[in-house]
């Protein structure tokens, strides 16, 4: 035997049934003694120990009528009947021997030790013995007219000799008492004989039993017996209010003809049906096989939508929805052009929209369907743990049901939908499977034409799916499901960008849904870039349409109470509805001064202004940081260092007493972390300041990556860094010269007012920003 571990746990106890571990089955449980032990079982782990009562029954629950070995079982679904009763699904997981019962007013608890056999050795022995238990079981619902003649079929696949033997004893129709010692044997080769002696003794019974019918049976006329079982099936089915299996096989034939299902399908799916028509109608196995057909008649096999490749229309779709952008409609109308030339000949691809929360990435896939005419699903991947999700449950279990692809194509009802898989990047993986393994087969366009769900078995072809998949990074996104996918990056909204969205979409359909109009609910442009920059700081514009529907609940209630309530919001009314500002602009230096520098940052919420200081007093030559920068920001200011004193003489530092001076930088704003490269320069200017005592303009704003060399190196977020000056005042920027081409790709409204000076080297910089005497 393994090791044995202990457990405590609530007991059901259950009369006429015996749960086997590995086998799902269903419990209605009447004691309220054993409901209250599913409801503190679903509170906590949601295990149970199932135990039999021992025979003859007793009216009240006692120790000594309960059975010491039972299972251990994890609890699915469950369902109030209305008469008070609970239906639970069970599965069983290991057998367990109680050490000691409590009985409490509310429920039964037991402490028992899990058993676990070691994995047996198949021996030829061990192999023989198996065979013969399978042949014995075949025999047995052969013979058995109560067994479903397929159950012996699902048996075939399995090759573990305890999983065996209990799945078989679960299917037996025999004695509660030989079930009860099929449990209690724990050693898997003595199970093994015993139910293989159980099973021989029961086909002996029943054979005898069938000889007996059927001479009986051959004293009545053939005819007159068929018509009686005709009449008494028919009767049972008034009474139950169901179609006979026969009708209803034919009812599903039709379905599965007119479904246009390729050819090997439909076959495929006759045989399924022919099947289904000789299953008891109220088995369990008749309603797996029910609906499975059901699905398969379902699916939308050649039916699909037209593609609307009508370029205008799709440009005025975007623009309509969508403000900006222009990056991502420029590629959403190429896709259509080259859909419109070469038609089904084009090579199906993947778009992955990643950007920062609240751009639109969501919103973007729902137009491109409308402007598609296609219709639109949303699947939500995050916190997505199970592989069944994707790929479908396999018909052996109880409730399988197809992945969510499938399922919601075959609510669309179109084969080419646009299917938008949204936050890729937040999926998980734990011991069900890796839902992004699943994912590889559905989004590869060389793979898709030919997948195959779990449930379904056959293949169905999602080559004419448009897939769009969103994120906030691709950094947790796998590497092999990332190279299926073009990736197309959603910068954060500037101030103006939020301005124009507010004015066309946030707006109108805040005036809409409070009840409001355009005349007692205006807002002027600063009073809207007062709430941008004062009350939110994101990406993207849900906070913003947060504070504008709370102005909006507050104006509709002044109308209510007072008519001639509600124009115009004044710059003071927003401030009493929305309270103090949350965020505060970086208060820059007015005239010039020493070691503060400008600097430009970008963030996801846009781009941003950056005070760095720096400050010299006696010490030991050491070089101190403050206002939570990050290790690259960190080696950027030893850079700066390391540059100046190797340029000591020419800066005027010749005679400078490194070791007996401390340098320390801080940069405003400490709560709120800073890291990345392109303060490079900012930080040298700011230490030649205060090294040399010479005063910087504060007037110009910088950005850009410093070599130990001096020379300046290109960085990103160019236009971000840009309207962030201008939002600040500030009208001269320096930028790294690489950095040109970049810039001349701006638009026009974020070029003007401002004097762009690209610089290759630091000495230009200094030349720039520093005066030419010492204060």
């Amino acid at each position: 035997m393994a090791a044995n571990r202990m457990t405590i746990c609530p007991v059901i106890p259950i009369r006429d049934i015996i749960i086997f571990p590995g086998v799902v089955s269903p419990i209605l449980i009447n004691r309220p003694i054993s409901i209250r032990a599913v409801e503190e079982a679903w509170e906590n782990a949601r295990v149970v120990l199932i135990v039999p009562e021992r025979q003859p029954f007793s009216d009240t629950l006692k120790e000594e009528n309960l059975c010491r070995i039972g299972t251990l079982a994890k609890l699915g679904q469950n369902m109030r009947m209305p008469d008070g009763s609970m239906k639970v699904m069970v599965e069983g997981m290991n057998r367990a021997e109680v050490n000691r019962y409590e009985i409490t007013p509310s429920v039964l608890i037991a402490s028992c030790k899990i058993l676990r056999q070691k994995t047996i050795e198949r021996t030829p022995e061990i192999s023989a013995k198996m065979r013969l238990l399978l042949r014995e079981f075949e025999k047995y619902c052969h013979l058995d007219p109560i067994m479903p003649p397929d159950i012996s079929l699902s048996l075939d696949d399995i090759d573990d000799p305890e999983i065996l033997c209990d799945v078989a004893a679960s299917h037996a129709h025999i004695k509660f008492s030989d079930k009860q010692k099929i449990l209690e044997t724990i050693d898997a080769e003595a199970r093994l004989n015993e139910l293989i002696a159980i099973m021989m003794n029961e086909n002996i019974m029943l054979e005898l039993e069938n000889e007996i019918e059927q001479r009986v049976h051959s004293e009545i006329d053939k005819e007159q017996h068929d018509y009686y079982l005709q009449q008494k099936l028919k009767v049972i089915n008034e009474e139950l209010g169901d179609e006979s299996p026969e009708s209803e096989a034919d009812e599903l034939r039709i379905a599965a003809e007119r479904s246009g299902m390729p050819e090997n399908i439909l076959e495929r799916t006759k045989k399924e049906i022919s099947k289904f028509a000789k299953l008891q109608p109220l088995s369990p196995e008749a309603a797996v096989s029910r609906s499975y057909i059901e699905t398969l008649t379902e699916m939308p096999w050649n039916k699909s939508t037209e593609d609307c490749l009508d370029i205008k229309n799709a440009k005025k779709v975007l623009n309509e929805d969508h403000y900006g952008l222009d990056d991502v409609k420029k590629r959403i109308v190429e896709y259509l052009a080259v859909k419109k030339l070469a038609g089904n000949n084009m090579r199906a691809q993947v778009i992955c929209f990643v950007g920062p929360p609240g751009v639109g990435k969501t919103s973007l896939g729902r137009s491109i369907a409308r402007a598609m005419g296609r219709k639109f699903i949303n699947i939500s991947l995050g916190g997505m743990r199970d592989e069944a999700e994707i790929r479908g449950h396999r018909r052996t279990y109880v409730g399988a049901l197809p992945g969510r692809i499938i399922q919601k194509i075959k609510q669309c009802g179109s084969n080419n939908p646009l299917i938008l898989m949204d936050e890729i990047d937040k999926l998980g993986s734990d011991f069900r499977g890796d839902p992004s393994s699943a994912l590889l087969e559905a989004l590869d366009p060389e793979q898709n034409s030919h997948f195959v769900d779990n449930f379904l078995e056959v293949p169905f072809d999602l080559s004419n799916v448009m897939f769009i998949t969103t994120a906030n990074s691709t950094d947790t996104i796998p590497r092999p499901l990332l190279d299926r996918m073009e990736v197309i990056h959603l910068s954060g909204y500037v101030m103006e960008e939020k301005l124009n969205i507010a004015r066309k979409h946030l707006i109108p359909k805040i005036i809409t849904e409070h009840g409001l109009t355009k005349d007692n609910f205006k807002i002027s442009d600063s009073v809207l870039k007062d709430i941008i920059s004062s009350y939110t700081m994101e990406s993207g514009v849900r906070s913003l349409d947060r504070q504008l529907c709370k102005i909006a609940r507050r104006t509709a209630t002044e109308l209510t109470e007072n008519d001639s309530a509600g124009k115009s919001i004044s710059k003071a009314k927003a401030k009493e509805i929305l309270g103090a500002p949350k965020l505060h602009l970086t208060k820059l230096p007015k005239d010039r001064s020493v070691g503060i520098s400008i600097g430009l940052a970008w963030t996801e919420s846009g781009g941003d202004v950056l005070l760095i200081e720096s400050a010299l007093m006696e010490g030991k030559g050491e070089l101190s940081y403050t206002g939570n920068l990050g290790d690259i920001m960190q080696e950027s200011a030893k850079n700066a260092l390391a540059y100046i004193r190797s340029n000591a003489d020419a800066l005027g530092l010749s005679g400078f007493e490194w070791t007996k001076k401390d340098i320390h930088i801080h940069v405003p704003a400490g709560a709120v972390p800073k890291d990345g490269p392109s303060a490079g320069i900012t930080l040298t200017v700011s230490l030649v300041s205060s090294l040399t005592g010479r005063r910087l303009n504060a007037q110009y704003a910088m950005t850009g990556e410093m070599s130990l060399h001096g020379e300046v190196l290109p960085i990103g977020g160019i236009r971000e860094k840009i309207l962030a000056a201008k939002r600040y005042g500030i009208s001269e920027i320096i930028l790294p010269e690489a950095n040109r081409s970049d810039a001349d790709e701006l638009s026009e409204w974020v070029l003007s007012g401002v004097n762009l000076h690209f610089v290759s080297d630091v000495d230009e910089v200094m030349k720039l920003v520093l005066a030419e005497s010492v204060l």
